[in-house]
């Protein structure tokens, strides 16, 4: 009997394609399995099995297959499930959603390369003929094509014995060595704890009078610690005191002066949850029993808890609680930068129970990771960004979105487009478990959800140990521009304020949504400023490497020196980044340490953990940056964050523009304080009376979901109505207007008045493409499947009229 395999491959395709299986290698096949698939003329792909049967297909000849990869399954059904039902939702194919899901180390094809791994010592002896031939070959050629290694091995199913030396770590697959970045240790001295009384320290220092370079030491030590009330570093010690190091060795060696070295994330913390036990404030003990009852009831929950309220206590313990039952648990992380913080609180916590999983991680690092959770051989916990949804779990017992109403849990590009928070809640009921959505200021529609009932609430409304909520106060730039109270982008008040607090010890974060030096590069003369000439936007000036650059496409010129379109010289930066503001506090606090904390500061592996080091040891005291430092980042020692300019976020061309600067604004405040002292939060704005401002000032987030809503109602967006964005894209401007004004009119047919567009977006043009959206709306009575029918329907037809090939049209369900 012949045995037929339908196979995903990891391409954009609609259905699933066939092939025949020899009878020679038949017994061993089973669903999930990777297999080594020819396609086209000349490709070869992995693809996974999908199902197992005996028929024929009836509209071409079944290939056979080249070769099973794998000696057991490396999908699970589960996996299988939740990939069909991310498809259909958001409108991809299944071959888009296994690109997505499986670290391409796993998905070997014919154009794949490979290089030697250099860190690993190979015992050649063990390597089989074929495997020593490529081995040989990698030895005088730094990369090899499977193409070319065909030809070494003169035979086509190469991929197996490339797949057995990925095993063996001899190669790595398609990516670049990642450099390990090793924390930097830090060496800190103390006085002794024996020395701490009055009285056993004036006999010390009486028995020093014999030895002045040590009584020195010890009295500069004093007078460091009174000053800048910080964990003192040798280094700082040897230069004040001007001692040698044989000096404090000598004192060290004595028992009088202790050393230690930081490399962990933080000097201490005082929670008390590292050390062991959490112990619960009677709010978080109120907050913890009501979330166990709703779970009795309810799959989903929504812990509505204010900044430093001490959510991450909570979830450690139903996260304890999950494992101890012998199931796994997932906790989603909106960005990277998180995860730095997180991870050494829960090792401290669960030890090697945590695995980690995100895109800074090399590709061998990640086919570890996913191995662990297939195997369930280590690492109960993982921790990881929105990607780690699609981990082969085998027993998921709990799901944990922390800041859950983030837009970066929406994958925007390449296909799928799914939004991994609402993703999580359907990957959560296939195992029977549990979802909790923890938020200070969640999204409308999770708000809404438990409004409904469909979500359970539970809400934690004081800051742990009572800290008192940040104080926000509004500085009105109009009225200090025109008294001239401003120094650069500064105003008296926030100046006088940095200056305060860094007189105090404590660190200050500085927050403006905007990268590089300064957005506009504009000439005084004709007011030409350089545009992109792949996109329609203008050049942000980098001053680091004094360039002219596209946040869009990269594309890049030098400095311009005078206007490039009528020569004058007089030509002046308009609007300001993250740079320019780290450059002006050079200029002001000249002895101070800045720090900034955007994309062009965190690009490598480690970049986000050496900046949040630094500043959790103290040896920065004013970091500046973007959104980045607004996610639940727990520094315990600022008292003061300073918004730069609010309207940049207010004034967005966008419906969720009040409600996202709502959310970022009072994340940005939930920095300051976290201690025992009540923290400021400072925002300069040209428009202090916005709704919006007066709500974050005085912390009224039902306020602000009442009239964000009562706008959704009027003007039918979401949670009311369901949205579909359709995005035409091609590089005939003609021909996307022609196009999408005929896929709109096809669309109103069925939609009438709920098809808006097509419309240009603000940037209409990338990379030499122009842009067009269609957005379909979808009452709530509406059937979401019959409307998505009816659309592929009409693309169908649309891909089918020959002028409108060269134009892509991409569907994105949920679009923010």
């Amino acid at each position: 009997m012949s045995v037929f395999i339908n196979v995903i491959l990891p391409l954009p395709l609609a259905n699933h394609f066939t092939y025949y299986v020899p009878e020679n290698l038949a017994e061993n096949l089973q669903v999930g399995m990777r297999v080594a698939v020819p396609f086209g003329k000349t490709k070869v792909y992995t693809g996974i099995i999908a199902k197992i049967h005996q028929e024929a297909p009836q509209l071409y000849e079944a290939k056979p297959i080249e070769q099973i990869l794998d000696e057991k399954p490396l999908v699970t059904p589960n996996q299988l499930k939740f990939w069909n039902w991310i498809a259909k939702y958001y409108m991809c194919t299944e071959g888009e959603v296994l690109k997505a899901a499986l670290p391409s180390a796993f998905l070997l094809e014919s154009e794949t390369v490979i290089e030697l791994n250099k860190k690993t010592e190979i015992d050649e002896q063990k390597l089989s003929d074929e495997e020593l031939l490529i081995y040989e070959a990698l030895q005088n050629q730094s990369l090899l094509k499977i193409q070319e290694v065909m030809q070494i091995l003169e035979k086509k199913s190469v991929l197996p014995v490339i797949n057995k030396l990925v095993e063996k770590n001899a190669v790595i697959v398609n990516q670049e060595l990642n450099k390990q970045y090793k924390p930097k240790l830090i060496r800190y001295v103390k006085l002794a704890s024996a020395y701490k009384e009055e009285k056993k320290l004036n006999t010390l220092l009486d028995e020093l009078n014999r030895a002045p370079k040590q009584r020195t030491v010890i009295l500069t030590l004093f007078s460091l610690q009174a000053k800048i009330k910080k964990p003192i570093d040798v280094k700082l010690l040897k230069k004040e005191s001007q001692a040698s190091a044989s000096t404090i060795k000598t004192l060290i060696d004595k028992n009088i002066l202790e050393e230690y070295y930081i490399k962990q994330d933080r000097v201490s913390f005082e929670g008390g949850s590292e050390a062991g036990k959490i112990i619960f404030n009677e709010f978080q003990q109120q907050a913890f029993s009501e979330i166990k009852t709703a779970f009795s009831t309810e799959n989903v929950c929504l812990l509505h808890g204010v900044t430093s309220s001490g959510k991450t206590e909570i979830y450690i313990k139903l996260i304890e609680e999950v494992i101890q039952q012998g199931k796994q648990v997932l906790y989603l992380l909106p960005e990277i930068a998180l995860t730095t913080q997180l991870i050494t609180r829960l090792q401290n916590y669960f030890g090697d129970e945590v695995l980690v999983f995100h895109s800074k991680y090399s590709i061998n690092e990640r086919v570890e990771v996913y191995q662990h959770v297939l195997e369930q051989t280590k690492g109960k916990i993982v921790i990881g960004a929105r990607s780690s949804i699609f981990l082969p779990f085998q027993k998921l017992g709990l799901i944990v979105v922390d800041e859950a109403h983030e837009s970066t849990f929406k994958q925007y590009d390449p296909a799928p487009r799914y939004h991994a928070r609402d993703a999580a809640v359907v990957l959560a009921a296939q195992f029977s478990g549990k979802i909790l959505l923890g938020s200070a200021t969640p999204s409308l529609e999770s708000f809404f959800n438990a409004k409904h009932h469909k979500y359970a609430y539970v809400e934690l409304s004081r800051r742990f140990g009572n800290v008192l909520p940040p104080k926000i106060e509004l500085v009105d730039l109009k009225e200090k521009y025109k008294k001239k109270k401003m120094t650069g982008h500064f105003s008296d008040r926030l100046l006088k304020a940095i200056e305060e607090t860094l007189a105090e010890g404590k660190q200050v974060i500085l927050f403006q949504n905007r990268r590089g030096f300064s957005p506009i590069l504009e000439c005084l003369t004709c007011g030409h400023s350089p545009q992109c000439p792949n996109c329609d936007v203008s050049l942000t000036y980098h001053k680091h490497n004094n360039s002219l650059r596209c946040h869009y496409c990269g594309y890049h010129i030098a400095m311009q020196l005078q206007c490039m379109a009528c020569g004058s010289s007089e030509i002046s930066t308009k609007g300001f980044g993250t740079e320019q503001i780290e450059t002006e506090l050079k200029a002001l606090f000249p002895e101070k340490n800045i720090g900034r904390m955007d994309l062009d500061t965190t690009r490598g592996k480690y970049g986000y953990e050496k900046i949040i080091n630094k500043f959790e040891q103290q040896a920065i005291d004013i970091l500046v940056g973007t959104q980045m430092l607004t996610k639940g980042l727990d520094f315990r020692n600022v008292d003061l964050v300073g918004v730069l300019n609010a309207d940049s976020l207010l004034n967005f061309p966008d419906f969720r523009a009040h409600e996202r600067s709502f959310q970022l604004l009072q994340q940005v405040a939930g920095r300051a304080g976290r201690t025992k002292e009540q923290g400021t939060v400072l925002i300069q704005t040209y428009n202090p009376h916005h709704q919006i401002l007066q709500q974050v000032s005085s912390n009224a987030y039902e306020k602000m979901f009442e009239e964000q809503l009562d706008d959704r109602y009027n003007f039918k967006y979401p949670p009311i109505y369901r949205l579909i964005k359709l995005t035409l894209k091609g590089k005939d401007y003609n021909l996307v207007n022609e196009s999408s004004a005929w896929l709109a009119k096809a669309l109103r047919q069925a939609f009438k008045e709920n098809v808006l567009g097509p419309e240009f977006p603000p940037v209409a043009r990338i990379r030499n493409e122009y842009y067009k959206n269609i957005m379909v709306k979808i009452p709530a009575k509406q059937s979401l499947g019959k409307t998505k029918e009816f659309i592929e329907k009409s693309l169908k037809t649309f891909n089918s009229i020959a002028q409108f090939r060269k134009i892509r049209v991409i569907a994105n369900v949920d679009p923010y």
